[in-house]
């Protein structure tokens, strides 16, 4: 029986307001522990499926300039 991490993820971050989301990927970022990279994984899919396709096209524009630098 496989453990589905992505399912234990959202269990963990389930009903958390957007102070915690904020504070668990701030947090996730200046550990920068690679345990943490699948808890943002998982928050960047959230943001996906609810973004709608200017959000989308945004947020690829940003990650592609910041991996320029």
């Amino acid at each position: 029986m496989g453990f589905n991490l992505r399912g234990a993820i959202m269990a963990n971050i389930q009903g958390n307001s957007e102070q915690e989301v904020e504070a668990t990927i701030v947090d996730a970022i200046q550990n920068g522990e690679e345990k943490m990279l699948p808890g943002l994984g998982v928050l960047f899919e959230v943001y996906w499926n609810e973004a709608n396709e200017e959000q989308k096209n945004e947020i690829c524009d940003i990650i592609s300039q910041g991996l320029q630098s």
